[in-house]
């Protein structure tokens, strides 16, 4: 029999465990042989990055093990493996490189104590290739791409790792070919999809790269325009594969499109477009090695597509012929290929984000770890693309709305809704089914998740509205979205929150000082002062903001201005703050002056410190936790009961008692 209770209230079998215990973070995968090999994020296990395999469920791994890089900050390509069984992989702890033989311990192939740590970890040709980040003193690391020699020589002698190239304030993709490197470079104050530059050069007889010739991308590359260059991969000896985003045409809009590089010996090389679209094959580079086609071993290309929601195509690069995959995934990316098979990471509107195979040829798509749920999909929500006009141009958002079989609410009851604003804010959204999201429509909240001006996904003109306006055009974009849902009947005016972290948080943080849409917000390791986040932040976003919003001193009044913590007589609206103890990301010094400005208004709030997390949570007690505090939070400051969900102490809400 159907219930009917108000929304918010509603009974739901999804708890905060299923989430953690359920929806692991899933990270790179490999072909090892005949097997699969896949990184797994360990909630119980204090979040730590295991590697496993398919074969028999079993952990290459184990305990306390965990494969994880830091550099720049955000890591990527901590692991890879030989055919034989031999993983190696960057170690989170002391971000040395092991290498696990199986039967055997790690052991290590870099020094300790060494100021240095690793990723972007490339096998090629019988040598160990990496991205190195030292750091000496009080100054900026210096990046350089290196070879580690495998027989454990470096371990005790830093020397034995040989240099490659240097000479950038960051370097990624290191990709050999017999005598030449192939690799990613970009400096100071630009980030990798505002200019990086594709870069070539000859290996010399002492290892080095001393010369290098610029193939694509960069400063003003194309017309007074910058230019992102990404993903080198060699497909002969004479063919290198990449994508950037030069205009289609003169005045046609930036798009990441995948090209090819002609190098015949001793001629000028030769660029061309293979699969020219008004789509981006390619994305924000957070985390290194991060692939968006792979060459297939008869020459055609896998690509993924994103205009929105992302596709899958085959492309053949000599008649640039192009065959669509149908596939249930609308957010993918590739991660490894072998013949005609391909390792994917992805999700869809009615699929869960997993693990997948796809075998090209036969137009199968088949889940290695993940994609599925035990729950009915008629407790998942279905997310319905919307676009919204706003004051910057329109804005793309997806609408999940509350999905109880159950339960209904009373006839002429609008739902609260909970606006989510993703990190970034380069990042992007594609209206997956998720577990998360479940917890939430569920229990009778609709949640609307939004690709405010500044997304990927789009190409880089809706990327770069957000240019110099971070604080105005994000808090805009989402406000608008709010709004639109509201005067379309979806949402509940009165009862409209927001929930981002990083720089989903400080759009968050904006949007309640700013505007009266949002009666609830929720703010996870937010930027609440940007000159304190200019100080404190770390080097590979060091100079972010300079685009973002300006450069020092010059902006000095925006940054002021701007930022939530100089102007706390604005901060009226409830908030719920969560913060990792140990974030270098977003230290707490933040969230805690954010607390304090909160107290001194008397604003109603709750302060989450979670020790040991960092720039997200990962344990599986800090996930619970968040999610179980984030309903009780929504749930005492708009207006309903949270049923089976803890309480949670909030400073100054007028209960009598302070909790839910």
């Amino acid at each position: 029999m159907v219930q009917t209770l108000p929304f918010g209230s509603w009974p739901s079998p999804i708890s905060a465990r299923d989430i953690a215990g359920n929806a692991p973070r899933l990270g790179d995968a490999r072909f090892v042989g005949d097997d699969v090999w896949w990184a797994e994020g360990v909630a119980a296990e204090g979040g730590r990055t295991a590697v496993l395999r398919a074969s028999d469920g079993g952990r290459v791994l184990p305990a306390p093990w965990s494969a994880r890089s830091r550099v720049h900050e955000y890591g990527g390509g901590a692991w890879t493996a030989d055919d034989s069984g031999g993983l190696l992989f960057v170690e989170q702890s002391d971000q040395r490189i092991h290498l696990l033989a199986e039967g055997a311990d790690p052991v290590p192939l870099t020094p300790a104590d060494a100021g240095m740590a690793f990723g972007d970890l490339v096998l090629a040709d019988g040598r160990l290739w990496a991205v190195r980040e030292t750091q000496s003193g009080e100054g900026a690391p210096r990046r350089d791409i290196v070879v580690v020699p495998l027989d454990g020589s470096a371990a005790t002698d830093a020397s034995a790792i040989r240099g490659v190239v240097s000479g950038s304030d960051f370097v990624a993709y290191p990709t050999p070919r017999g005598d030449r490197l192939a690799w990613v470079a970009w400096d100071h104050p630009d980030m990798p999809w505002d200019a990086a530059e594709l870069r070539l050069g000859r290996i010399e007889s002492d290892g080095r790269v001393r010369e290098w010739t610029t193939l694509a991308g960069g400063r003003r590359a194309w017309e007074s325009q910058d230019v992102s260059a990404l993903q080198p991969q060699w497909t002969s000896d004479d063919d290198l594969l990449f994508v950037s985003d030069p205009p289609i045409c003169e005045g046609g809009p930036a798009r990441w499109n995948l090209r090819r590089a002609r190098l015949p010996a001793g001629e000028t090389a030769v660029v061309e477009s293979i699969l020219p679209a008004d789509a981006d094959t390619g994305g924000p580079l957070w985390n290194l090695g991060t692939r968006w086609y792979a060459p297939l071993d008869d020459g055609r290309v896998l690509a993924v597509q994103t205009n929105g929601r992302d596709r899958l195509v085959v492309v053949s690069p000599d008649t640039r012929a192009v065959t669509e995959l149908e596939t249930p995934l609308a957010q993918v990316l590739v991660k490894d290929v072998r013949g005609s098979r391909v390792l994917l990471s992805g999700a869809g509107p009615r699929t869960p984000g997993g693990i997948w195979l796809l075998d090209v040829d036969a137009r199968t798509v088949t889940p290695v770890r993940g994609g599925e749920t035990d729950l009915a999909l008629a407790w998942m929500p279905e997310a319905l693309p919307l676009t919204f006009p706003g004051p910057h141009g329109e804005v793309h958002a997806f609408a999940y709305p509350p999905t109880n079989p159950e339960v209904t609410a009373p006839e002429g009851e609008l739902p609260p809704y909970l606006a989510l604003v993703h990190g970034g804010p380069t990042a992007h959204v594609a209206g997956d089914l998720s577990l998360a999201v479940a917890y939430f429509t569920s229990r009778g909240i609709g949640v609307l998740d939004v690709n405010y001006g500044g997304s990927t996904g789009y190409g880089r003109s809706y990327r770069e509205r957000l240019q110099g306006g971070w604080g105005v055009v994000d808090v805009d974009d989402v406000a608008a979205a709010a709004r639109g849902m509201a005067e379309s009947g979806f949402a509940d005016p009165a009862r409209l929150a927001i929930r981002g972290g990083s720089a989903g948080g400080w759009t968050v943080l904006c949007a309640l000082a700013d505007t009266d849409v949002f009666a609830a917000g929720i703010s996870r390791y937010g930027v609440a002062d940007l000159r304190m986040l200019v100080a404190e932040t770390h080097d590979f976003e060091a100079r972010y903001i300079d685009k973002l919003v300006g450069p020092l001193p010059e902006a000095v009044d925006l940054y002021e201005s701007r930022s939530p913590l100089s102007r706390p007589e604005l901060l009226r609206t409830p908030l719920l703050i969560e913060q990792g103890a140990d974030d270098p990301v977003v230290p707490p010094s933040q969230a805690e002056a954010l607390r304090d400005a909160l107290a001194a208004n008397g604003v109603p709030h709750a302060y989450l410190l979670f020790e040991g997390e960092s720039h997200g949570f990962r344990g599986s007690e800090a996930i619970v936790r968040s999610l179980e505090s984030e309903v009780a939070f929504l749930g005492a400051v708009l207006g309903f009961a949270t049923p089976g969900v803890p309480t949670l102490e909030i400073e100054a809400l007028s209960a009598p008692d302070g909790t839910v």
